[in-house]
């Protein structure tokens, strides 16, 4: 086993995961195995009970493990499922460790920082590692060197470094190199001091991969190379990119894919980033364009929404169209605070989120989709309002409403899971993970999966009341998606609609560059669709116009 542990310096939020996601990519292009750890230093055990305006998407893993939202980013450039295993955060670290020592584990020892916490941590690495049946383990190390609660991490892998040995160890630094307006010029000096921090700890980077607006120029790599002892062939040049996906081409053409499999003394079995390359260019040429409102609740942070956003990206590669975002936020729409919000959108996509707030907006949104007969796709609460409004409005059960947002609605067509109904904590108790999913034959669901039985990812209390699934179906939104029990309602569509899905489950979160999620693809596809009925229309009722005005002046 080999390993690249990933660390950052200078300021958060310089892409370490995008550039954990790209080395991963780079070894794997060669044949190898990889599979990549994310480090949060948090307290918090997971992911799953913090507010996405603070941390960004909960990321949901097939096992059902909430975690940071760069797994999402490994699995889609690594085509690789992971576990909760692969998220270590200091809460599971504590929370083991404390088990551990009131079993007895420890029995007549002081239990201390070190060894203990940083052999917790050091293990859970390995353990990964090692049932993972890769070549490479990437690690990224969250936070930034000189916070206090990164120390027992960076001194966990400091000693991984001492027990594995050098050759199959390596460590990289991101750090920012910063351009002053005054002066022009690029700065190495952040950089100097981030990587004295490191190496004053025991950590020696062998290599530097410096974030900047432009690329870095020949003399401002020397000087890093010079400053903090590495080979200038190690010092790699992030520049902001067109997109993410572009990433890995960048660093592979500044050599470091040789770099890393010399360093590593590994043996490659294969070279070719063709079809990353393939999928990149399908990106940029694409040159038609559709517009998809997303209506969401933490729109001003597009972190929240992450995999949706690349999940659009993946469908307009394939079908060789731009998806260009509208950011809607819900809240805005019910306050009447965004004047024609709905104009000039080719299809909707209504996300999921917690909490009333908003809600109204995304029934006003579903409304206005199924009445003219736009493009729609409703995910997990977005499933749930689109329920809600067709309820309301076609049903004629006037205040049909989910019981989370008003427990005394008369028809409370969205409800609680029965399992729910005893649970006290909040962390990991909601329905989560990969379920199984039975797709009815000759529906839109089933020919865009190309299967009748697929297994989707879940994150929610509520579902559909079975009470009123009946009436639902007699007025027109079919079920064609349940669970194996029959009870819980999983896809519906919408009758006499050119494309009006709802999914209880999350499709973004399967999404990959080369096999876009199926309903994504539907919902572009109609967009699409819709487009070029909507320009054929404008364009007789243009031709209508001049035909009319011609006459008039003869």
């Amino acid at each position: 086993m080999r390993y690249v542990i990933v660390t950052g310096g200078v300021l958060s939020g310089l892409g370490k995961g995008i550039i954990t996601s790209s080395l991963g990519r780079l070894i794997k292009c060669c044949g190898l195995e990889v599979t990549a750890i994310k480090i949060d230093p948090y307290l918090n055990c997971d992911a799953g009970t913090m507010n996405p305006y603070q941390h960004g998407e909960v990321f949901v893993l097939d096992d059902g493990g909430e975690v940071d939202l760069d797994l999402g980013n490994y699995e889609r450039f690594l085509d690789k499922n992971l576990t909760s295993d692969n998220n270590i955060t200091t809460g599971k670290v504590y929370r083991s460790v404390i088990n551990k020592e009131r079993r007895g584990d420890y029995l007549g020892k002081t239990v201390q920082i070190i060894p203990h916490i940083t052999n917790e941590i050091r293990m859970g690495i390995e353990e990964v590692a090692q049932n993972s049946d890769a070549d490479v383990c990437v690690v990224e190390l969250g936070g930034t060197v000189g916070d206090i609660e990164s120390a027992p991490f960076l001194e966990a892998v400091r000693q991984l470094h001492h027990i594995v040995g050098h050759d199959r160890l390596m460590f990289a630094h991101v750090t920012l190199v910063p351009v002053l307006s005054v002066v022009g010029e690029q700065k190495t000096k952040p950089t100097q001091h981030s990587v004295k921090e490191l190496r004053a700890i025991g950590i020696h980077p062998d290599l530097i991969f410096g974030r900047s607006q432009f690329p870095m120029g020949q003399d401002t790599k020397e000087k890093i190379a010079l400053f903090c002892d590495v080979p200038v062939e190690a010092v790699i040049s992030v520049p902001d990119a067109p997109s993410i996906y572009h990433v890995p081409l960048m660093l592979e053409e500044q050599g470091l894919k040789d770099y890393l499999i010399e360093r590593l003394d590994l043996q490659a079995n294969g070279d070719s980033l063709a079809d990353w390359r393939k999928f990149v260019q399908r990106i940029d040429r694409a040159k038609n364009e559709v517009n998809i409102a997303l209506i969401g609740k933490y729109t001003h942070l597009k972190d929240s929404y992450i995999s949706h956003i690349e999940a659009l990206i993946h469908t307009g590669a394939l079908l060789n169209v731009k998806v260009k975002i509208k950011w809607l936020e819900a809240e805005d729409i019910e306050e009447g605070k965004v004047k024609k919000p709905f104009e000039d959108l080719h299809g909707i996509l209504v996300p999921g989120g917690f909490g009333w707030r908003g809600s109204e907006g995304k029934i006003m949104a579903a409304k206005h989709a199924r009445e003219k007969g736009l493009p729609f796709l409703g995910i997990c609460l977005g499933f749930q309002m689109a329920t809600a409004e067709f309820s309301r409005n076609v049903v004629g059960l006037a205040e049909a409403n989910s019981s989370e947002f008003n427990p005394r609605t008369p028809h409370p067509v969205i409800d609680l899971l029965p399992e729910q109904k005893t649970t006290t904590d909040m962390g990991g108790t909601l329905r989560l993970g990969a379920h199984q999913v039975l797709v009815d034959k000759g529906s839109k669901t089933s020919h865009l999966y190309k299967s009748t039985e697929i297994y989707e990812r879940h994150r929610h209390r509520y579902e559909v009341n079975p009470d009123y699934i009946d009436r639902l179906e007699e007025a027109g939104m079919k079920f064609v998606g349940r669970a194996p029990d029959k009870i819980r309602m999983e896809v519906f569509e919408l009758e006499g609609h050119p494309y009006f899905i709802g999914c209880q489950f999350h499709p973004e979160l399967k999404s990959r560059p080369n096999r876009p999620a199926p309903l994504f693809v539907g919902l572009v596809s109609a967009a699409i669709d819709y487009k070029k009925a909507k320009d054929r229309k404008a364009k007789r009722s243009g031709k209508k116009a001049k035909g009319k005005k011609a006459k008039k002046k003869k």
